[in-house]
């Protein structure tokens, strides 16, 4: 009997020996944070935002998490007191704080709180809340009560930039009188998006119209006229194009830099939309293959989206001052009135004013910051259209990518040579603006 008493003994001692064993820490990875903006993304492809509210949706969540990343890496420095109206986030309580799961905690609740599908990012967070409580349940409440917190503070950051109130905002006002003001185009002929977007308030832009760039050629219809010489430039080239066959170079540009969420189609008396990503989403694709291929760790993965996706977002509310000031109208109202009442464009016009290009814009602005990030001449595939049936394309650097995202809108048909060309020097005035101002590495 006393050897079973002190075996017993013996099995209570190890029992509570393993109890209060401590537990490994929770590991994150750069993928963790890569899957939880991918399903942002997806979301949003499936809710379908406007591309300068969808760059609002990614730009707080990495914020948020950036803020998080700042707070425990002396390598990298807080954005408050460098973006507009950002204060500091509360200091963490615990010393040993996993920051890295505090960082993903604000980025998916904040991201929740952002799209419509709300379902769909809570079953994404809760499968993880579940891993990390089952590895390491005191480091995962801590951590996930800290990022909760931060998320609050964006979130009543965020709450202030103006956004709620230009929902109720009055509707675009579209001038029939005047034949150089924009017109809804076919087929939807939907109401111009946003018109109050530059009212929003910028990251790093002391204005919206900070970075104005100058006016488009003056409207006329007159042959020798500038404006009239890149009318039938678009004309011309989309003939051309169109004649060479859907296996065109210029076909397959266009559709891979297509990224317009509201392509209608109709089919007898039904109408229904198809579900693309937009201009900014490609652009975070690319972000997401830069920081795989670099190899970045967690860390400088979300610097590399966080600085990324404030051009964006700057960069939409740059543009979208210049395309509600200047108003211009599309080619395809005017080839259709002037020139051929048969000329559909090789893409689906999207529902707003043409100058400038938002695409150019935020091209040149996204290209600029990642180039400051990992360089001039770092070459990648990008195959972020591959969910939606186009093939890969390979560029040698983010400018060259940039320059074929904005010649894609002449190739669409959508846009006339001033908006793609303005509209890079915008974008990249915007990219070397963040690159000198914000300080985000020390």
């Amino acid at each position: 009997m006393n050897w079973m008493k002190t075996t017993l003994s013996l099995l209570i001692v190890m029992l509570a020996a393993a109890s209060c064993q401590k537990k490994e820490p929770i590991v994150i990875t750069p993928d963790d944070f890569r899957n939880s903006v991918d399903q942002v993304t997806d979301i949003m492809v499936h809710d379908i935002f406007s591309p300068p509210v969808a760059s609002r949706i990614y730009s707080y969540p990495n914020i948020a998490a950036y803020e998080i990343v700042a707070q425990g890496d002396s390598t990298y420095q807080s954005l408050a007191g460098q973006i507009n109206g950002l204060t500091a986030i509360p200091a963490p309580e615990n010393k040993n704080l996993n920051y890295p799961v505090a960082a993903m905690v604000a980025h998916m609740n904040l991201s929740q709180s952002l799209i419509f599908s709300e379902d769909r990012m809570q079953h994404f967070s809760d499968s993880l809340y579940q891993k990390w409580s089952q590895q390491n349940e005191e480091e995962f409440t801590t951590a996930k009560a800290y990022g909760l917190k931060v998320a609050n503070h964006i979130r009543a950051w965020m709450n202030d930039d103006l956004y709620k109130e230009t929902r109720t905002m009055s509707k675009f006002t579209v001038d029939t009188d005047d034949p150089a003001r924009w017109q809804p185009t076919p087929p939807a002929y939907m109401d111009g998006i946003e018109p109050h977007w530059m009212k929003i308030r910028p990251f790093v832009l002391d204005s919206s119209n900070q970075l104005q760039p100058i006016p488009p050629p003056e409207f006329s219809l007159e042959k020798d006229s500038q404006f009239y010489k890149e009318l039938l430039e678009v004309y011309e080239v989309s003939q051309g194009i169109t004649e060479a066959g859907d296996t065109s170079e210029e076909i397959g540009i266009a559709q891979f830099w297509d990224c317009n969420p509201y392509v209608s189609v109709t089919r007898g008396h039904l109408m229904f939309a198809t579900k693309k990503i937009t201009p900014g989403a490609h652009w975070i694709g690319i972000t997401e293959i830069a920081t795989e291929q670099a190899e970045t760790d967690f860390n400088a993965t979300v610097h590399a989206y966080t600085k990324t996706s404030m051009a964006i977002f700057d960069g939409f509310i740059s543009c979208w001052d210049e395309k509600y000031r200047s108003n211009l109208i599309r080619p395809e109202t005017l080839i259709n009135l002037y020139i051929d009442e048969n000329w559909k464009p090789i893409l689906q016009t999207p529902p707003f004013p043409e100058y400038t290009s938002g695409h150019s814009v935020v091209s040149g602005a996204a290209s600029t910051v990642l180039t400051g990030i990992f360089g001039d001449d770092f070459a990648f595939d990008d195959d972020t259209e591959l969910p939606f049936g186009i093939p890969i394309r390979s560029f040698p650097s983010f400018n060259k990518a940039a320059d074929e995202a904005a010649l894609s809108r002449l190739y669409g048909g959508i846009h006339y040579r001033a908006a793609i060309d303005e509209g890079l020097k915008q974008g990249r005035s915007l990219g070397t603006l963040i690159n000198e101002t914000i300080t985000m590495k020390n």
